[in-house]
């Protein structure tokens, strides 16, 4: 029973093995680009590795979805706690360190007086508003 009315030669073995590399070089590259966001995470200590881990694999086919993983993956994790951040009067600018470097946040001059107003708004309680369409 022939399934062909030709015989096969050389370049017909050829293509199929072509075809096979293909495929497996086609896997290699997704596994590779699927993963990369997630190993460039982790490699970076990144404190939500695993997250971008999924979103890499998640937005492997959609790709938008991947590219925010990658930016994720290289963006810098410093959160601000507006909480911890020093008094006026105890702020230092980097000359001012006994180390040479000194803490970044507290040489930032837009964010100095913000625990100050913070602690002034965090003692409030919220005033009472006027119900909208009648007496109180």
């Amino acid at each position: 029973m022939n399934l062909i009315d030709f015989k096969l030669d050389g370049y017909d073995y050829l293509t199929f093995l072509i075809g096979v590399l293909a495929v497996i070089a086609f896997f290699y590259v997704m596994i590779t680009l699927g993963g990369l966001p997630g190993k460039l995470a982790e490699k970076r200590k990144h404190p939500h590795a695993e997250s971008v881990k999924l979103g890499g694999w998640i937005g492997l086919f959609t790709v938008f979805p991947w590219i925010h993983a990658l930016m994720w993956s290289y963006h810098d994790s410093l959160t601000i706690d507006i909480r911890k951040l020093p008094k006026s009067g105890q702020i230092k600018t980097n000359a001012d360190a006994e180390d040479g470097g000194g803490d970044i946040l507290s040489a930032t001059p837009a964010l100095s007086g913000a625990s100050d107003e913070t602690e002034a708004q965090v003692g409030k309680q919220p005033e009472e508003q006027p119900k909208p369409g009648g007496a109180a």
